[in-house]
């Protein structure tokens, strides 16, 4: 018997190979009078899907197919293919009915090779009888029925045959940011980095089966319930863009189960043959069933049917109503919805994006990969993948000439064949990409290009519409059912075909404005000599740079630096600061204090004042209380040089010996000043602080404990210290320099260098929570 169901169900996704399936999961087809277990690969050379094995001319291919490997796998598919033909699917059981039970009920139809129960929830069994005449036998009888409960008996359903282990040839591990940084810093040139970006990102062929096999086994189960129904993929992993550990998004259509249950009610008793009438849910009348009612359904089946799924959770308030679940052995996160349709257009039309142009897909990659670096992708109140994928799409209808289509164009070229209207919406577009006319457009620095060209869009003022390929005024004069329920807001992004949806109606004021910032810095990035060419020294360049969180600082001496802006508000700080030039106020030094305070005495890390280029060699510690620069007068034939922090700055004497007056004078080419220092992280202090704080909230009654919020965050980072334990490590968990300095007129840049370089994954968690933590404080 298939080794997929021999251990039980609930192993068949741990069991899967490296080894070929029978279809192909980049949609190749088969070349003219090739075996039917081998493609024809696009470079040349072939490929054997049974055996994953690649050859590079047909007598390699010949040799290949003519050996063990390849005969003893033909032989256990044609094993398994033929103990299928001998099997019974059996439901309806009792729960906790045995397998002898079902081995001698069956046993009058013939004699019983194996039964395999579905050992995780029961729900089912796989009866495998000795010759398929007993099958057809069982399957003859018009009813089965067991210890009072009627038995569903149906053939076993035909599977793609898979072998080996998951683990094995295409399998990647999860991608990690040094291997990242690793892989874009040997590439030749910035194209070279978005082509290899692609292969790093995108499933492998091993998650492209974990998939797939999880798909066939809702289906199994689901239509046991369902009569007639399928469950249909969409979303990330299927529209050409997908990565790694990406969500499975499944529709479960119900409309030919609808169907079935209508023909059925039409002929009452007709016959027993109908389908809808076997389902254990043949008494509930699907088409009158309100949908929050069928979606507690559907999340009942996957509770207690579908081996391996855990935390399942209807959620029927959200836009699109879904069921979202976890699948233990995959690790895969997901969740099916009953009423999306919409969603499975917009897939395939992502889909006919990606496969148009050869550009497309890096770019989307590279962008959305970028705005997740900087903290601008993921949850509310932040853009999500398919905002930046229309963003990206967008932009490509608007080079000069296009690189791609308008949906209006689209239409225009779409077949009777392909004339669809959902939800009242025309979702007209052609479904086979030859279909397009190629693309005149031969640029080649299009991420350059869309940053400039999002770098200053006025987003509040008006609509992107991928439907015109142009940004339409507010409200939209061409369309008048685009206005009618469009949520405007800080940053209008129209769905290409739910023309009332804004897709980017999540985002808020300070993620656009951020947007647009980030977008500005990464173009004058772009510029640069470092983002061009390949560093000779080993430094970071290129993407790689660009890929890193914080913002990017073309001609910086440092590569690879992290920054922090810490906005000083509109009362007091912003004010000084254009009067006070290059940090030599009072008020930068305040703020550098603050800095110093909030890392040493807030987060416990041992900070030590550094110096900048050319300060006096003097060892000077940073402390909390020590006393801050004072504005002096500066004599006009003296030369100031940079000051270390705490320092103060001596009054110059006249030749006679008085002091200048207390009076401002004008500096010319003053250098900038710079705070800086030395850090050593000792503990984890930024693991856990929200489940502690409420801790010490709970313990110290409803109004929390005494003191200001600082004061809070130091008791938080106490009690994480303590328990770590008393004792102080021998080593520390990380070390880097920080320097501050004035960023504009807005407030102050912290500029973070780990040591040693590049960072490892425990510094970037640091620093993302130093992003958010750190700015709040000094404030």
């Amino acid at each position: 018997m298939c080794d997929w169901w021999r251990g039980g169900t609930s192993r068949c996704l741990t069991q899967v190979g490296s080894s070929g399936l029978p279809f192909s999961a980049n949609g190749r087809p088969l070349a003219a009078g090739l075996h039917p277990d081998v493609e024809a690969l696009p470079r040349g050379g072939f490929r054997c899907r049974l055996c994953q094995v690649s050859a590079a001319n047909r007598p390699s291919l010949t040799e290949h197919l003519r050996g063990k490997k390849h005969q003893r796998l033909r032989s256990l598919r044609a094993e398994r293919r033929a103990q299928e033909e001998r099997s019974l699917f059996v439901s309806g059981f009792a729960r906790g009915t045995s397998g002898e039970e079902l081995c001698e009920y069956f046993g009058a139809f013939g004699e019983v090779a194996a039964v395999v129960m579905d050992k995780e929830k029961g729900a089912y069994a796989i009866v495998e009888l000795q010759d398929a005449a007993s099958r057809e036998r069982a399957l003859a009888e018009p009813q089965h029925s067991l210890a009072g409960h009627r038995l569903r008996v149906r053939p076993r359903e035909q599977k793609s045959f898979a072998y080996g282990t998951v683990g094995r040839g295409g399998h990647r591990d999860p991608l990690s940011p040094g291997r990242l940084e690793q892989a874009l810093w040997q590439a030749s040139d910035v194209d070279s980095q978005m082509s290899q970006l692609v292969g790093l990102l995108e499933l492998s062929e091993d998650e492209r089966r974990v998939r797939h096999l999880l798909v066939t086994l809702f289906q199994e189960v689901f239509t046991e319930f369902f009569p007639g129904c399928a469950i249909v993929p969409f979303g990330s992993s299927v529209n050409g863009f997908d990565t790694h550990g990406c969500d499975l998004d499944l529709l479960l259509d119900l409309e030919p189960t609808k169907s079935l249950q209508a023909s059925s009610q039409a002929a009452p008793r007709a016959g027993s043959g109908s389908g809808a009438e076997d389902s254990i849910l043949s008494d509930i009348d699907l088409a009158a069933t309100p949908a929050p009612e069928v979606l507690e359904l559907v999340a009942t089946v996957l509770r207690r049917c579908v081996p391996g799924v855990r935390r399942v959770r209807a959620v029927p308030t959200a836009r699109r109503p879904v069921v979202k679940f976890c699948h233990k052995q995959s690790g895969l996160a997901g969740d099916i919805s009953i009423d999306n349709r919409l969603a499975l257009l917009n897939t395939r039309f992502l889909q006919l994006c990606a496969e148009a142009d050869e550009r497309v897909r890096p770019l989307v990659y590279a962008v959305r990969l970028w705005a997740k670096q900087q903290g601008l992708a993921g949850e509310r109140p932040l853009l999500n993948n398919y905002a930046l994928t229309l963003l990206v799409l967008f932009f490509l209808q608007t080079r000069s000439p296009p690189v791609l289509p308008t949906v209006a164009r689209l239409r225009d070229l779409a077949g009777d064949e392909d004339r669809t209207v959902v939800c009242g919406w025309d979702c007209s577009f052609p479904r086979d990409v030859a279909l397009l006319e190629p693309s005149t457009n031969t640029e080649s620095s299009l991420l350059a290009e869309f940053f400039h060209t999002f770098g200053d869009f006025d987003f509040p003022g008006q609509v992107i519409s991928l439907q015109e390929g142009r940004a339409l005024p507010l409200p939209p004069p061409a369309l008048p059912e685009a206005s009618e329920g469009l949520k405007l807001g800080p940053l209008n992004l129209q769905d290409p075909f739910e023309l009332s949806h804004n897709v980017a109606a999540n985002v808020n004021e300070k993620t656009a404005s951020r947007f647009g910032r980030c977008c500005r810095d990464a173009a004058k990035y772009c510029r640069s000599l470092q983002y061009r060419q390949k560093s000779s020294k080993g430094r970071a360049w290129g993407l790689t740079r660009l890929f890193q969180p914080g913002a990017v600082e073309p001609g910086a001496g440092n590569a690879g630096a992290f920054l922090i802006s810490i906005p000083l508000g509109s009362t007091g700080g912003s004010e000084q600061l254009s009067q006070e030039p290059r940090g030599r106020g009072l008020w930068f030094w305040e703020v550098c204090a603050a800095i110093g305070f909030v890392l040493r005495d807030v987060l416990k890390c041992s900070c030590t004042a550094g110096k900048p280029p050319g300060a006096p060699r003097e060892e000077l510690r940073l402390s909390g209380d020590s006393a801050l620069p004072e504005e002096q007068p500066v004599a006009p034939d003296m030369e100031e040089g940079p000051l270390a922090v705490g320092c103060k700055r001596h009054a110059p004497e006249t030749p006679n010996g008085t002091e200048f007056p207390g009076v401002k004078r004008p500096r010319m080419n003053v250098p900038e000043e710079t705070a800086n220092w030395s850090c050593t992280v000792w503990h984890r202090v930024w693991t856990g602080r929200r489940r502690v704080r409420r801790q010490l909230q709970h313990s110290d009654g409803p109004e929390g404990p005494d003191g200001d919020e600082l004061e809070l965050e130091q008791k938080v980072s106490e009690a994480i210290v303590q328990q770590e334990g008393t004792g102080h490590p021998a080593e520390p968990l990380l070390r880097f320099e920080a320097s501050a300095r004035v960023g504009g007129t807005r407030g102050v840049l912290l500029r973070l260098l780990p040591s040693p370089a590049p960072p490892g994954p425990l510094f970037r968690d640091f620093f993302h929570f130093l992003q958010s933590f750190l700015p709040t404080a000094v404030r």
